[in-house]
């Protein structure tokens, strides 16, 4: 990693600077590892990496030598170097963006203006902006392999390039030798701060790493995107108020019950009470900028009756605040009602905190009351000759805390659709009703809960015996309700049903709802949305069938009715790819949304969907803005929710010009579709000939990708060329690996595992397998001449195989083949030849359909970048090969087992192999920017 060998072969180019600051990264690296190891750990990196590249086999014959003390160091410099690489490319990518932004326009401009050239009255751009409603939820699916103190060390050489790089705007060509020693003890705190948890991180520990990105996006790149919004919608001729909530922000961390038995409903508290302390932290630091700036004298300007009488109610309720401000402030009617918000905001807090009642005047419940103060000082300046402050600073803080609450993010809640099964059998049980509620058919079922939701009797009391899984999973809907008592009603507003297969299975939810005092239908109260989650193939095949159902029952309607005639469905990305394959799973997806579309309209209701994305193509990955575009018309009627997980949470909002970025390319992609993507672009024939040719495609990929997954060999396969049985000890996510109660084949093995495994060793399967399949039999079945016009014309069929092709250039099965010739028996074999058979048939396939030579042929720069990363990846596979051998042969009796949240391991023979072992692992997740 000396300047030498760091630098790319290209001196010019349009990454030419970004090529420079890489090579200077590099070069300190290697300036830290000579430091602190001592000279001869960075000559061996050097002898790797161009040993690697003359003659790989000695390479990896050489690593498979070193001892594990050697090979840990030389896998932490490797995955150093692609820690700092990859911040570097973010920053100059928010760079490129910047400069793009300031030429051409923001995401926001180029979407106002498609809008106006396609001539949309303003009255339907109103309404559509009313209707805007885009929210971003953050998991805590374990996907991030890089602890946050190894972020905020990288965020922090981020901010020291931007700030070299602006001085260097503004002044020319200075001096970087104090940057330079700042980066050099930046990257050796990195060298000594360990990449690896001790621990295993508990929903409290998760919920923190969230509201890390959450604080800073309050700060700064939300509300310049709302702000952004505004006055784009204002060009328009479209006004909006600062109290609409066109983007909010959610989480399912301490709420996903699924599968994780660490979430209880005491944890759900804790974490709302971490996420409100943080909240009304970023709130009083708001309020410190009205203080600023707000200085108005009342003896200038007048004031309005309404916020001269509130603020005398203020100081009258709040003896706190200080004399001294009463006094210093008393002719400074903004700054004084201020530093009363400020005293109600920390009333709040110790009110929250000692779980005490809401005293009105005295503190708040919830953010409502808040944006009321806020909006009487806002309308009392712009009656008062302070128009520009009262649509400047205050609507911008308005803009705030309506995004945002004193919560940070609203809380979704999910469980498992059987959990709420077991709990109504006890509970027919005791009221003698049913005699084997467990045995009732879907059918019979739904009647039942039908008529028990349209009655007016309890179906259970505070006494009712209930067993103790039974009872964790009703206490939580007891817990949405004294947590919406006690935080307002936005902290939850959702209620997931995974695994959803029928009807009853989301009115279960609905009668425990009911019977915790969530939901009425006699008197029109629904404090939850009821929302099914679709996962499997079949469900969401069936998916507006089952959608029609539930919204023929009264009952049931009387919900929706009572939360405005909107019914949320969650579609899962990763659990039908996982059984379907990539191919049949982005298919039935698309074609589930048109079906749901068009029965919540035929039900004059609102359709939301909430779209289950992963952080790879594997798990529905891939670029938003597409993504988002490419949905079947209709669809998007200004709300839609998207999952964001793992290394995509820190790769999208570690940088706040990119934060902003992602931020703002999502609501133009949304409200570009509200408004211009309501009726079929294609000719409606021609559709259903795309229609049936992706028909052909998807059944014959699916075919392939269950003949390969169905094969009785691939468990074993699986789990001996893959390296994830280490996946829990890298203590990434308090949620377990596998379904309870899952043996030890591949059904009960969750998505991310599954993709993680694939993604290691470069074979990346859920990415791309039986995609080459269902091309070449639609070509077979003579229908290849629509597919060069689908990718031309169609939007879904252009995204789905631009994803494909990525993956493609990420799978490298000459290193596959490694792990399969080291690992994995002779006898399982020819699965990697049938892995190989399907990878060339694909690569074929799609390279006849766009055109190129060879794979992202279209993107050269990125086709450069993976090819410079593979030259530094190459050889911490080969490591990862040669130490999983090491520690197979070790044996079970060897090893620990994976902890629960907060345990730590003790030392064992086996710790020193198994640390080598999770750096070569968080090194590959750096450099394939993916972990699962």
């Amino acid at each position: 990693m000396t300047e030498q060998a760091a630098h790319l072969d290209e001196r010019e180019g349009p990454d030419a600077d970004l090529r420079a600051d890489i090579r200077r990264i590099g070069t300190l690296l290697g300036q830290t590892l000579a430091r602190q190891e001592g000279r001869p750990l960075l000559d061996l990196v050097e002898e790797i990496r161009a040993l690697v590249r003359q003659d790989a086999p000695a390479a990896a014959d050489r690593l498979a030598a070193m001892d594990i003390t050697t090979g840990t160091k030389l896998a932490r410099a490797f995955s150093t170097y692609f820690h700092l690489a990859n911040i570097t490319e973010q920053v100059h990518r928010a760079r490129d963006l910047r400069r793009r932004r300031a030429k051409v326009g923001g995401w926001l401009d180029q979407a106002a203006k498609l809008i106006a050239e396609r001539g949309i009255p303003a009255e339907e751009i109103a309404a559509a902006a009313r209707r805007l409603a885009v929210r971003p939820v953050f998991t805590a699916h374990p996907t991030e392999a890089a602890r946050r103190s190894i972020l905020s060390k990288l965020r922090q050489v981020a901010d020291s390039l931007d700030a070299e790089s602006a001085a260097a705007a503004l002044y020319g060509d200075t001096d970087t030798t104090a940057s330079t020693k700042r980066f050099a003890e930046l990257i050796d705190l990195l060298w000594q701060t360990d990449e690896l948890r001790l621990d295993r991180p508990d929903p409290t520990d998760e919920a923190r790493n969230a509201v890390y990105y959450l604080k800073d996006l309050y700060a700064e790149a939300a509300p310049q995107v709302l702000d952004d919004l505004a006055e784009t919608l204002r060009r328009l001729g479209v006004e909006t108020a600062p109290t609409s909530r066109p983007l909010t922000f959610g989480t399912w961390i301490g709420g996903d019950r699924d599968g994780n038995p660490f979430v209880t409903p005491a944890v759900t508290r804790d974490v709302l009470l971490i996420q409100h302390e943080h909240g009304i932290q970023a709130t009083e630091k708001a309020m410190d900028k009205l203080i600023d700036e707000l200085s108005v004298s009342r003896r200038l300007r007048g004031v309005s009756l309404d916020l001269s009488a509130s603020l005398a109610q203020d100081l009258d309720n709040l003896p706190e605040v200080a004399s001294r401000f009463r006094r210093v402030n008393a002719e400074e009617p903004y700054r004084l009602k201020v530093r009363a918000i400020k005293s109600k905001l920390s009333n709040t807090r110790a009110r929250l905190v000692n779980n005490t009642p809401h005293v009105p005047g005295r503190d708040y419940l919830g953010s409502d009351e808040l944006i009321a103060d806020l909006e009487l000082m806002r309308a009392s300046l712009a009656r008062n000759s302070g128009q520009l402050p009262a649509v400047g600073v205050v609507a911008t803080a308005i803009r705030k805390v309506s995004a945002f609450g004193l919560q940070l993010a609203t809380l979704d809640v999910r469980e498992h659709a059987e959990k709420h099964h077991e709990v109504l059998q006890q509970m027919y049980t005791q009221v003698g009703e049913v005699e084997d509620y467990a045995s009732l058919s879907r059918e019979e079922r739904t009647k039942l809960l039908a008529t028990e939701l349209g009655g007016r009797r309890p179906l259970s009391s505070a006494d009712t015996p209930l067993t103790d899984s039974a009872r964790k999973t009703f206490d939580v809907f007891n817990t949405i309700r004294e947590a919406q008592d006690s935080f307002g009603q936005d902290v939850i507003e959702t209620y997931i049903i995974s695994m959803t297969l029928g009807v009853d299975d989301v009115l279960a939810a609905a009668v425990l709802a009911r019977e915790a005092g969530l939901v009425d239908i006699h008197t029109g109260r629904a404090r939850v949305n009821i929302v099914p989650l679709l996962e499997t193939p079949a469900e969401l095949d069936a998916g507006g069938d089952l959608l029609d159902e539930m919204l023929q029952l009264p009952a049931y309607r009387e919900i929706v009715r009572a939360r405005g005639d909107v019914q949320e469905v969650m579609l899962g990305y990763s659990d039908s790819n996982k059984e379907a394959g990539i191919t049949t799973s982005q298919w039935r997806i698309h074609k589930a949304q048109r079906s749901l579309r068009d029965v919540a309209a035929r039900h004059g209701v609102r359709l939301r969907l909430f779209h289950g994305r992963g952080g790879t193509v594997g798990r529905g990955g891939g670029p938003t803005h597409e993504a988002i575009l490419a949905q079947p018309y209709g669809t998007l009627d200004g709300a839609i929710k998207v999952t964001e997980q793992g290394e995509v949470i820190s790769d999208k909002y570690t940088i706040p010009a990119l934060a902003r970025e992602n931020l703002e390319l999502t609501t133009a992609a949304v409200l570009q579709a509200t408004l211009l993507h309501t009726s079929l672009r294609v000719d409606p024939v021609r559709l259903k000939v795309w229609d049936a040719t992706m028909d052909t495609a998807s059944d014959a990929a699916f075919r392939a990708y269950r003949e390969l997954v169905e094969d009785p060999d691939l468990p074993a396969y699986f789990w001996a060329a893959t390296p994830t049985e280490l996946l829990g000890a890298l203590n990434i996510g308090s949620r377990p690996a596998k379904r309870p109660n899952a043996d030890a084949g591949l059904g009960g093995l969750r998505a991310i595992p599954w993709v993680f495994g694939w993604t290691q060793t470069r074979q990346i399967v859920p990415g791309w397998f039986g995609v080459g399949t269902g091309l070449a039999a639609v070509r077979a079945a003579g229908m290849g001449g629509h597919l060069d016009e689908m990718h031309e014309n169609w939007h879904f069929f252009r995204t789905f195989l631009s994803n494909v092709e990525m993956m493609l250039a990420k799978t490298d099965l000459s290193i596959a083949r490694r792990y399969v010739e080291t690992l994995v028996p002779e006898d399982l074999r020819p699965i990697f030849t049938r892995i190989e058979q399907e990878y060339a048939r694909t690569v074929e396939e799609v390279l006849a359909i766009t055109g190129g030579t060879g794979l992202l042929g279209a993107q050269p720069e990125l086709s450069r970048t993976l090819g410079v990363r593979d030259t530094y990846l190459e050889p911490l596979h080969h490591l990862q090969v040669a130490l999983l051998r090491q520690y197979r042969d070790l044996g079970d009796s060897g090893r620990q087992m994976p902890t629960a949240p907060g345990a730590r391991r003790g030392p064992s023979d086996s710790t020193a192999l198994e640390r080598a072992l999770l750096t070569t692992v968080n090194g590959i997740a750096a450099g394939m920017r993916n972990t699962g």
